[in-house]
């Protein structure tokens, strides 16, 4: 009897410490899928802005010293500018709906394609803020990201509590950005950026402790194929967080051109 006990608390403590490296190495590739997407997004943001931007004289002047090129004039001053905008929302709900059908392989090619849509609806910020405000404000939002999500990993406190709240903030968010496009209140716009990067904030201990709750959950069943797309999905969850937390900082502390 003492040597049943035995092998069972041995196997118990074995299959724990599996679960532990599974999931440090489930972790880490989540991050490291993320980390690639904002490096493209960023590789592409910074390429379009040389494109579409220039200090020398265009027909279409942007009053800070930089005028539109021709390719910046069609991406960002006639209706293909809706296209920039709404296509990386668009691809985030589809991946969504698609993710169960989709290989892994793909899912994860699918996510590089979105951070390189991203990279060209956010270009437009290297003519609005200077290069020092943008590292700056991507130095901080890192140290924040970090801490967050460490949070996250590390709590013993089950914050899954915190997700409705959480949607319905960004519903609420995504709604009052769309009536401020017609209303172009910048004070709107000032309260909307500080609630941003609040809610954002909470999204990523959330996710984080989201996606390792996950992984916990179906290690057992050894699919590494469904593992590896649940690890996608969660770099998209993180590098949203990330990239939204960013956007809504560099709003309140960028550096205008």
């Amino acid at each position: 009897m003492a040597d049943f006990e035995t092998m069972r608390s041995t196997s118990a403590v074995g299959g724990r410490a599996a679960i532990d490296e599974g999931l440090r190495a489930h972790m880490n590739k989540v991050y490291g899928t993320m980390s690639i997407g904002m490096v493209i997004t960023a590789l592409a943001a910074w390429a379009i802005s040389g494109l579409a931007f220039s200090a020398d004289p265009t027909p279409y002047a942007l009053g800070n010293g930089q005028y539109l090129t021709d390719l910046g004039y069609t991406l960002f001053a006639t209706p293909l500018r809706w296209v920039v905008m709404l296509a990386p929302l668009a691809v985030v709900f589809a991946f969504g709906a698609m993710l169960n059908r989709m290989s892994a392989g793909v899912a994860q090619v699918v996510f590089y394609g979105f951070a390189l849509l991203m990279g060209l609806s956010i270009s437009w910020i290297f003519a609005v803020y200077t290069g020092f405000s943008i590292v700056q404000v991507f130095l901080i939002t890192a140290i924040a990201f970090a801490g967050l999500s460490l949070y996250g990993y590390t709590t013993k406190s089950d914050i899954s509590g915190w997700g409705a709240f959480l949607i319905m903030g960004v519903i609420g968010l995504f709604v009052a950005m769309i009536v401020n496009l017609f209303l172009q209140s910048e004070m709107m716009m000032y309260v909307i950026s500080i609630l941003g990067v609040l809610i954002f904030a909470g999204l990523t201990a959330y996710d984080t402790q989201n996606i390792k709750n996950t992984y916990v959950a179906h290690a057992h069943t050894g699919d590494q194929e469904w593992l590896d797309k649940a690890g996608t999905h969660g770099a998209l969850q993180l590098y949203l967080d990330f990239l939204n937390m960013f956007m809504f900082l560099l709003h309140l502390f960028g550096g205008r051109e």
